[in-house]
């Protein structure tokens, strides 16, 4: 990873709630547990410094039940495009999203009516926490940090965004298919997938 040294942290908000749009109950309650894959999915928004000053953004679409990844989007904006190829990339991971709930904090990417208006035409029950807490989506932070904590190395940027791009995606990679997750009995999220029914079994 090519990374270079950053001497002041930034601070970029991420999510700016739309005061006028309407917002979704929260379907959640800080229980991010499902008993099957492609039920219960959170999602967020987080940004990647680059060291020209500018930043890369990265949406994501986490599976609840086995906490893998199957959807994401990296742009210089946050746009609602931003959110919307994350959560389409997610159907060509899942095929099928119908019934599922989509939970996310109140940023006005998912209050939008693009964005509505795409998860109504996938089946998908949208779900919102409280504004400005973080715990309500701490499902969707905790992997926020493990990606800044892994590849950025604490206060360090991006050399550019080619770079950036390229890192993050080897990471989200690595993150689905090599990376053990304590909640996954210790085994990566889309093994536990393959794996989960007969190991959950076996533990009861």
């Amino acid at each position: 990873m090519k990374l270079c040294g950053y001497t002041k942290k930034r601070k970029v908000t991420t999510t700016v709630s739309d005061q006028k749009k309407p917002v979704f109950p929260d379907l959640v309650g800080r229980k991010f547990t499902a008993d099957k894959p492609n039920q219960l999915y959170v999602g967020d928004i987080t940004y990647l410094p680059i060291a020209d000053g500018s930043n890369m953004y990265l949406a994501t679409v986490i599976d609840c039940y086995s906490r893998r990844l199957v959807g994401f989007s990296i742009a210089d904006h946050m746009r609602t495009s931003l959110v919307q190829d994350a959560l389409l990339m997610a159907k060509g991971q899942r095929g099928n999203l119908k019934g599922a709930i989509f939970h996310s904090d109140h940023g006005s990417v998912y209050t939008s009516n693009a964005f509505q208006d795409a998860c109504k035409d996938l089946g998908i029950k949208q779900s919102m926490g409280s504004i400005g807490t973080s715990a309500d989506n701490a499902l969707a932070e905790s992997f926020n940090a493990a990606l800044k904590r892994e590849v950025l190395q604490d206060s360090k940027t991006f050399m550019n965004q080619l770079l950036c791009r390229r890192d993050v995606f080897r990471w989200c990679t690595r993150y689905n298919t090599v990376r053990r997750h304590s909640w996954c009995r210790y085994l990566a999220p889309a093994v536990f997938e393959e794996r989960g029914p007969a190991i959950l079994k076996s533990a009861s």
